[in-house]
């Protein structure tokens, strides 16, 4: 048989094709795949139930007398919902004082935060200057540095200017943050050149670009930076200890250690007063995560 009539068989029997996979092969794929998915998902169900577990465990306690917080084995369903814990409080401390200091240095500092960050960011992504992004590493560089490093002079220079135990010398030291304007010049990166030089050929100035252009474009990372901002001040608790003595001027974090005498502790007005100041994250976090997760996700498209 010649080859020009092997080709014509082959191309008549169809024997250069691909042979389809079997329904039964297609099937145990299929079967495969959902495998995966249900182990894949009963993985993250269970990851999450060891996340949360801690956080149960202070809800439960919180219902709880002081003398079953700590019993072996655990108890985590109270025999005896002590549901006056959550009223008791608030005349045992003057917790909604604390909370009103928290929430006080949380929106300052997270406001000074991100409009100082944004605009720094800014300079650091838009604007073209010698040396720019030498300063930028150096500043970012910063972040490498432990804050109990340069603790102590901190303290000293504020303790000379007389701003101890007042908010000021706490909004001052957090107003600026390197972490901040990394977070926002990798957004800003993600914004096309193009539309800036456009508005500045139009007759904007740089600070009009940022105000008009830039913020309104930046919605998702600057939530991103505000809700990262707000929960860390909230839960900062060094840094209200240093430099906060006043018992009027605590915070919420601060406050707490009011339960803790010299040879015991009320350890279930602490988780109380703990879980009422993790409900402002919780409804700050669920309205603004859908801004967070897409700030978080695009602020690293460009390096």
């Amino acid at each position: 048989m010649s080859a020009l009539t092997t080709d014509l068989v082959r191309e008549v029997t169809g024997a250069d094709r691909a042979v389809p996979r079997p329904p039964v092969r297609r099937s145990r794929a299929r079967t495969r795949t959902r495998i995966g998915q249900a182990a894949m998902y009963v993985l993250l169900v269970a990851l999450l139930g060891i996340v949360l577990l801690p956080f149960f465990w202070m809800l439960s306690s919180s219902l709880k007398n002081d003398v079953d917080v700590l019993t072996v084995p655990i108890q985590w369903i109270p025999k005896t919902f002590v549901w006056t814990n959550y009223a008791k409080i608030w005349t045992e401390i003057p917790m909604a004082g604390y909370l009103a200091n928290s929430a006080f240095l949380s929106i300052v500092i997270t406001t000074l935060q991100v409009l100082t960050g944004s605009f720094a960011a800014y300079g650091f992504s838009k604007v073209r200057f010698p040396g720019r992004d030498a300063l930028f590493l150096a500043y970012i560089a910063t972040i490498a540095v432990p804050w109990q490093a340069y603790m102590i002079p901190q303290y000293v220079m504020m303790q000379k200017a007389g701003l101890t135990n007042t908010f000021l010398a706490l909004i001052l030291l957090q107003a600026f943050g390197a972490f901040g304007v990394f977070l926002m010049r990798q957004y800003y990166m993600s914004i096309p050149d193009e539309l800036t030089e456009a508005a500045r050929i139009d007759g904007l100035t740089d600070y009009g670009i940022w105000a008009r252009i830039v913020l309104p474009l930046s919605k998702p990372a600057l939530a991103s930076l505000a809700l990262l901002t707000f929960v860390n001040t909230w839960n900062d608790y060094m840094g209200p200890f240093i430099y906060l003595s006043s018992n009027q001027l605590w915070t919420v974090q601060i406050g707490l250690q009011s339960f803790i005498g010299q040879y015991s502790a009320q350890y279930a007005m602490i988780m109380t007063g703990s879980v009422i100041s993790i409900v402002p994250i919780l409804v700050i976090f669920l309205a603004g995560q859908r801004y967070f997760i897409a700030g978080i996700a695009t602020s690293g498209m460009k390096g």
